[in-house]
């Protein structure tokens, strides 16, 4: 009796993180983790205290000890195979920050790193232990940085969340923070000839059913948008980005730079609109950011930037422990243009909830689901010109991510864990990422962003602590609902026959979001 073979292939929205990968568009992500050492026995952790942890926790993921086995001319998507010569010790290196070792040190640090490609031959993902913290504001004395980088084929937001709490401890004598799982992950098999050619004529020939399929859920979608568009009701939002320094080419050289909050300051700012959300105070803080930055460079467009928002597609029934991406995204006009901090907010909230969020982003939901569908050899084709610096599309100027993460004190060998950063993928035509992970009571905002597009990173740090005291400053109430404005009367002068001044009330219209795009000053009269 033949033995079944545990063969492992590459979803498409896994597999086309590999085909969009260039020498300058590196899609791997990145997790900084700060440790103090002063919880741990003896008040130390040793770089092979470090790599035996890790030893013992490779049984949670099979992502650690598979490596990918790409086909010919990418004839379909590629598979995972077991890596005969994996060497844990060979994943796990160690470093040192050099002089004057200050946060700036820190962060270039951090963002040279990130610049570099991974080893595609090996498992995908490495870890670097990184001392010498001793000047950096914040950092307890003795702590040290763990960068772990993981490719994005291997991982999303929320498995990568699962995988960090997989890793850590809740407390410091050794407690998994979360329950192990029993027994080892099975070996990845290598797949027969046959196996490959009957899965990718397969793939060839049901894929334009599937994908006829996929469009037709969104049939309905693009009629109304079609639609309203017609009417002159439609937003618009796709078709009006703005053009800003964001969206020309990267290079190979990624700036960093990071600022974190208390997460109940966001909470408290949140109730200064009813039915906000932490999500939509976010946007609003990277919006009045963007908006004082560009301003300061007289750039800041008249219109709207929009952001792409990565939505998380998974079931929450315990999936997000499985490897791979399961993502959507929707495109969302973030109000750069609206003077007022409570107003910006109101207008986001308007924009995120209920079912605008989801017709917003039609046009990203619609291309990621869709790209389930085609076949390897088409995506990793067409892939290779939208990847091209002249070919590439203008979808947004940004991306934002909020990934929530554990709000409880992690360990690790002790150590205590206090302060969490992330880095993520950039792309041509979109040159700005700001990912917002939480832990703990906190909340960091993370630029990353491209050398040549924001040299002065730093700036725009101060930007988003600005942007942050003028939301958390201004006065709850400052921006009333559309329902409230609806029925607002105001009084307006006018003159009577003999010429004295009198006073009419008169039935306020209706102050509609695109209304308070003009920098939060009354619209312009017709």
């Amino acid at each position: 009796m033949t033995e079944e073979k545990n063969i492992s292939q590459l979803s498409a929205q896994d597999a086309q993180f590999l085909y969009i990968q260039s020498a300058t568009n590196l899609t791997h992500v990145m997790a900084v983790y700060i440790y103090d050492p002063s919880t741990a026995p003896g008040g130390k952790v040793r770089f092979k205290d470090i790599i035996e942890h890790m030893r013992k926790r490779l049984d949670i993921s099979p992502m650690f000890k598979r490596k990918l086995y790409r086909l010919p001319m990418d004839i379909d998507h590629p598979y995972w195979v077991k890596d005969e010569h994996f060497d844990l010790e060979a994943h796990i290196t160690h470093g040192r920050l050099p002089a004057p070792g200050d946060w700036r040190q820190f962060c270039i640090h951090v963002a040279r790193h990130h610049s570099k490609p991974m080893d595609m031959t090996r498992p995908l993902w490495d870890m670097y232990v990184l001392e010498g913290l001793d000047n950096v504001p914040g950092f307890a004395k003795g702590s040290y940085a763990i960068l772990t980088r993981i490719h994005h084929s291997t991982i999303d937001g929320a498995s990568g969340a699962h995988f960090f709490a997989a890793v850590s401890d809740k407390d410091a004598k050794g407690t998994p923070a979360i329950p192990l799982p029993k027994g080892k992950p099975a070996d990845n098999d290598l797949p027969s000839v046959s196996d490959i050619m009957n899965r990718a004529i397969n793939s060839t020939v049901t894929s334009p059913v599937k994908l006829a399929q996929a469009f037709m859920k969104f049939a309905p979608a693009l009629l109304s948008s079609a639609q309203q568009n017609l009417a002159g009701s439609g937003e618009k939002t796709e078709a009006g980005v703005p053009e800003t320094r964001f969206n020309g080419p990267v290079t190979p050289h990624k700036m960093f730079d990071a600022i974190t909050f208390d997460l109940d300051e966001l909470k408290k700012m949140r109730l200064k609109v009813a039915d906000a959300t932490i999500n939509d105070v976010v946007l609003a803080i990277c919006s009045g950011g963007l908006r004082h930055y560009l301003t300061k460079h007289k750039e800041l467009p008249k219109e709207s930037l929009i952001a792409v928002a990565p939505v998380n597609a998974r079931s929450h029934t315990g999936d997000e422990t499985k490897p791979g991406n399961n993502i959507s995204a929707m495109t969302i006009k973030i109000w750069s243009n609206i003077a007022d901090p409570v107003e910006r907010l109101e207008a986001i909230r308007d924009t995120t909830r209920d079912t605008k969020a989801a017709k917003s982003g039609l046009s990203a939901r619609i291309m990621t689901d869709l790209t389930k569908h085609i076949p390897g050899v088409t995506m990793a084709g067409v892939a290779r010109i939208l990847t091209d610096e002249r070919f590439a599309p203008k979808m947004s100027n940004l991306m934002v991510s909020n990934v929530p993460g554990p709000q409880m004190q992690l360990f690790m060998n002790g150590a205590k864990l206090t302060h969490q950063y992330a880095l993520a993928p950039l792309a041509h035509g979109m040159g700005l990422f700001i990912a917002t992970p939480s832990y703990n009571g906190k909340i960091s905002f993370n630029i990353i962003s491209d050398r040549k597009m924001m040299p002065d990173v730093e700036f725009f740090r101060e930007c988003l602590q600005r942007a942050f005291n003028e939301l958390r400053d201004a006065k709850p109430g400052a921006a009333k609902s559309q329902a409230v404005k609806a029925a607002e009367v105001s009084t307006k002068p006018a003159r009577s026959s003999d010429g004295s001044v009198m006073y009419r009330r008169v039935a306020r219209k209706p102050r509609t979001v695109a209304s308070k795009a003009t920098g939060g000053g009354r619209p312009k009269e017709k």
